[in-house]
């Protein structure tokens, strides 16, 4: 297929919504509801079993849960990891809209049995890694003030603060700071920072 095309595409695309196949509705539709506080909105009635999740009113909906029609013919779900084994979905990441509602959400997670796979700070976002009954990975995340990552955002995207269990409940707003005028980071004896600004 040729590539030559006098068209160029629209910009403003974004994510709308994603769809996950799921062995059990029922213990998906728990872990996201009761677990992550989202709401069903609706269900499909015709075709499939198929349900309608979203986290705010506004809107239609964020993604979707479809019972697979053989769940005995699938695959164990495996344990989640950063690290890519096949092709697929590495991990889909769930924001609040606060540090406040964040840090409430990781203590419910935690009173729940949930265990974060991995806890820690990128430039960008603070985040804690789960995964759901499917194996799906999730970030769970809050966004950081713009203005700590727009100065440099590749750096920012390169970094990683690697936080010990015991403070997996804990945040700061000692924010690591990115661009030609950051400051240098502040080494914490415990915490593995990875950084590697464009051009290292």
């Amino acid at each position: 297929m040729s590539t030559q095309s006098s068209t160029k595409p629209s910009k403003g695309g974004s994510v709308s919504h994603l769809v996950l196949n799921v062995r059990d509705i029922e213990a998906s539709h728990h872990f996201y509801t009761e677990l992550l506080g989202f709401d069903q909105c609706a269900e499909l009635t015709h075709t499939m079993t198929m349900r309608f999740y979203r986290g705010v009113e506004s809107h239609h909906h964020d993604f979707a849960l479809v019972q697979v029609a053989d769940p005995d013919s699938a695959a164990p779900p495996e344990q989640w990891t950063m690290e890519p084994r096949r092709v697929g979905v590495n991990h889909i990441a769930i924001g609040y809209p606060d540090r406040e509602s964040w840090l409430n959400q990781l203590a419910h997670l935690k009173a729940n049995g949930v265990e974060f796979i991995v806890r820690g700070n990128h430039g960008m976002t603070r985040s804690a890694y789960i995964a759901d009954p499917d194996g799906y990975g999730l970030e769970v995340l809050y966004n950081v003030p713009s203005e700590v990552w727009e100065g440099d955002i590749d750096a920012a995207l390169n970094y990683f603060e690697d936080l010990p269990p015991e403070e997996a409940l804990e945040d700061t707003r000692e924010y690591q700071w990115f661009g030609a005028d950051a400051p240098a980071p502040v080494e914490v004896p415990g915490r593995v920072r990875t950084r590697q600004p464009a051009g290292d």
